[in-house]
This record gives structure tokens, C-alpha cells and sequence, in this order.
């Protein structure tokens, strides 16, 4: 793959910014005083047990859900949750930061090409041929240049998540964060998307990535976070966390995982 194709017009990463972030859904406070400092061009890997809030955190960083208080930076733009949010703000903050699901959320009307294509012309305002034309690179460039009219159903999970990180690079968004995209996969499957998001982070893409995927949170990115209820409980280095867990609830979550 062509990493500077990959990141075309993505010449200055933005580095992503959480302070003080708190969310609570009725009387469950799933975030409690969150802050995080993502450099630019850098890759956070998230970990922590199940219902830690590290998908609601990825939530709020591109406002799906709206924090109930604290502040999220991109770049130079600032989102303060004591403020009314502007339907401009909201948009401009989405179109530098895409985001990958667990469950691919693909258009399943339309074939694999429109699927990358479609969301180019909305919010970029390109023509078809163009949106087009880009859909068709990135979708080579990751082996799927076969499927490009087929539709989501006609492909494997593993090449319909490959399609929805070829969907959101292809608005060239300043930083990307991923929802455990290969939990929903088979561990030979989820190595080929793997692989995508390994060369994603080599060209230099600001990733915040939620996975369980422990290999790739120790060799693949640069600073390695981990939640428990809520909290930030420990955050450094990935190799020395996991070598070195300091907190008792870090070493009992690798453990578990480790030993599956």
C-alpha cells in the first residue's frame, strides 16, 4: 500500500485533546473526569474490561454523544460542553475526525464503491467522478478492487471492515479513532484489517484505537491507555505497562486476557 496515497491531503496530522470529560447516562456515570493528550501522529491504544467507558470516551471525542461537561480539542477547534454546540461545529469537527465501528455500519443499498464514494460527495462536496475515481485507489490499494460492485452482504467481514476504513480515510481526516474493530471477527480475519490499520498508523495518522487486540497495543502504538469504571487508571509506555503493571486492576485485566 502507498502510505502517502493512503493519507492524501492529510499533510498535518491533529493531535486529540480530552479534558475533564464527564458522561453519565441517569444515575450510571460512565466517564468520571477523563483527560488524555493524543500527539499528533500518534497512535493510543485503549484497553480495560467491558463497560469501562472506553467506547463511550471514542463517543464523545466526535460528539455521537454530547459530554456533560469538560472540553475536547482537534487541532485548533475547541468543543466546550457548557456550550451550546453549533450545527457548523459539529460538522467541522467530524470531517477531521473519522471513526471506525465494531459493526461496520456500511450502507448495505448501496455496492462497495458507492459506500466510499457516497459519503465524499456529501461532505466533501465532490463530484461523483471524482469521489468515485478516489474510491476505487484506496479500495485497490487494500486488495478490494474486485469488490467494488458487490454489496456489503456479498463480502466477508473482514473485507467489509477493511471498506469502512477506506470510507472514512477517504475524507482525509486529521485523526482517526477505532471502535475494537476486530472484535466482531475471526482472529485470521481480523489480521487483514489489522494490517490496514498498522500501515494507517506508519503514515503517520493520529489513531485512538479501543481493541483487545494485545499484540497490536504493544508494537503498534505509542502510548497505551487503560480504563476501569470510568477512570484513566494507568497510561505510558506500551511495552513497560504491560511488562510492569502498576495498578492491581491493570495486572488482573492482562492477565485474564493474556491467558485466553
Amino acid at each position: 500500500m502507498n502510505d502517502k496515497l493512503l493519507t492524501n491531503a492529510i499533510d498535518l496530522p491533529r493531535g486529540v485533546k480530552v479534558e475533564n470529560i464527564k458522561k453519565s447516562f441517569g444515575s450510571n456515570h460512565v466517564l468520571k473526569d477523563i483527560s488524555l493528550d493524543v500527539k499528533p501522529g500518534s497512535v493510543t491504544a485503549m484497553i480495560g474490561p467491558s463497560g469501562s467507558g472506553k467506547s463511550t470516551l471514542l463517543r464523545c471525542v466526535n460528539l455521537l454523544e454530547t459530554p456533560d461537561a469538560g472540553r475536547i480539542r482537534v487541532g485548533d477547534q475547541v468543543i466546550d460542553a457548557s456550550k451550546r454546540i453549533r450545527p457548523a461545529e459539529l460538522m467541522e469537527l467530524r470531517r477531521e475526525v473519522g471513526m471506525v465501528f465494531q459493526h461496520f455500519n456500511l450502507f448495505p443499498h448501496f455496492n462497495v464503491l458507492r459506500n466510499v464514494a457516497f459519503p465524499q460527495e456529501k461532505i466533501l462536496g465532490r463530484s461523483r467522478e471524482e469521489a468515485e475515481e478516489r474510491a476505487m485507489t484506496l479500495l485497490k490499494r487494500v486488495g478490494l478492487g474486485d469488490k467494488t460492485m458487490q454489496f456489503p452482504a456479498q463480502c466477508s467481514g473482514g473485507q467489509q471492515q477493511r471498506i469502512a476504513i477506506v470510507r472514512a480515510v477517504a475524507l482525509n481526516p486529521r485523526a482517526m479513532l477505532f471502535d475494537e474493530p476486530t472484535s466482531a471477527l475471526d482472529p485470521e480475519v481480523g489480521v487483514e484489517v489489522l494490517n490496514v490499520m498498522r500501515e494507517l498508523a506508519d503514515s503517520g495518522m493520529t489513531m485512538i484505537v479501543v481493541t483487545h487486540e494485545m499484540q497490536f497495543a504493544r508494537s503498534v502504538s505509542d502510548h497505551l491507555v487503560v480504563m476501569s469504571d470510568g477512570y484513566i487508571i494507568e497510561e505510558g509506555d506500551p511495552k513497560a505497562i504491560m511488562a510492569d503493571p502498576q495498578h492491581d486492576r491493570t495486572r488482573r485485566f492482562l492477565s485474564a486476557v493474556m491467558e485466553r
